[in-house]
């Protein structure tokens, strides 16, 4: 009922006003669990993708925007409920890793549509990194549901960090065919099915996107950006 009426509100003025262009809607199944895999270019990630398809997709969102104090909490909390975002707890030894891969196989076994970006972080300049081996590939492998590689096309051109107004321009949304890990059925302890299930679902991803991919984590080159910008602000002049 929340969904419904927050994708009426939310996803119809966002689809008037952005105009998103999209490839391979058939490959969203009307009925039953899947799993769409994503890059992840933009916060905005998570509101496009949703407003384009007839059945609601679950993604996960820290459980702080479900729990802070006061009306603008629970407004807060009432907007992420509304646009399908399922609360995690990022406490404990593994924080968001064990309670992510729970949530998704919660919302599988349910019937429905989970989605995860398998980067684990937005990109910070464009280009599509390594997925992380943890909460997609577990997901596929305890649940036998198909998984369908998505790609999110100039997200991050509309509002790109340190810009407060959207840029009005069309962005792309590519949906690609099933992919099926049947095969690997019970192996989800294999630290190497894992990296391969991860591996193929990223090459599937490039391959629509048409991104450069780099082999390092987004989280490490986010890290790695953030030193050299250090650097450079310490160097004396002349030195």
């Amino acid at each position: 009922m929340i969904y419904g009426a927050m994708k009426f509100s939310i996803g119809g003025p966002l689809k008037l006003a952005f105009r998103p262009w999209v490839e391979g809607l058939e490959n969203i199944p009307a009925h039953g669990p899947a799993i769409l895999a994503s890059n992840h270019l933009s916060f905005s990630d998570s509101f496009f993708l949703p407003a384009v398809l007839d059945r609601q997709v679950t993604f996960i969102a820290k459980s702080e925007y479900f729990t802070s104090p006061g009306v603008k909490g629970k407004l807060t909390a009432a907007f992420f409920k509304g646009v399908g975002q399922l609360p995690v707890d990022r406490s404990g030894a593994r924080g968001a890793g064990d309670a992510a891969i729970r949530a998704g196989i919660q919302v599988i076994e349910s019937g429905g549509l989970f989605g995860i970006y398998p980067e684990g972080t937005r990109s910070p300049d464009g280009r599509l990194y390594r997925g992380k081996p943890g909460g997609l590939a577990r997901v596929a492998l305890a649940t036998g549901a198909p998984v369908i590689p998505v790609a999110m096309i100039d997200t991050e051109k509309i509002q790109p960090p340190g810009r407060l107004v959207p840029k009005l321009m069309r962005p792309g949304i590519r949906i690609g065919e099933p992919l099926d890990f049947s095969r690997y059925h019970g192996m989800d302890g294999d630290r190497f099915i894992l990296r391969s299930v991860t591996d193929e679902v990223m090459y599937e991803i490039m391959k629509l996107s048409g991104q450069e991919y780099v082999d390092i984590y987004a989280t490490a080159a986010k890290r790695q950006i953030a030193e050299d910008a250090k650097n450079k602000g310490t160097e004396r002049p002349g030195a």
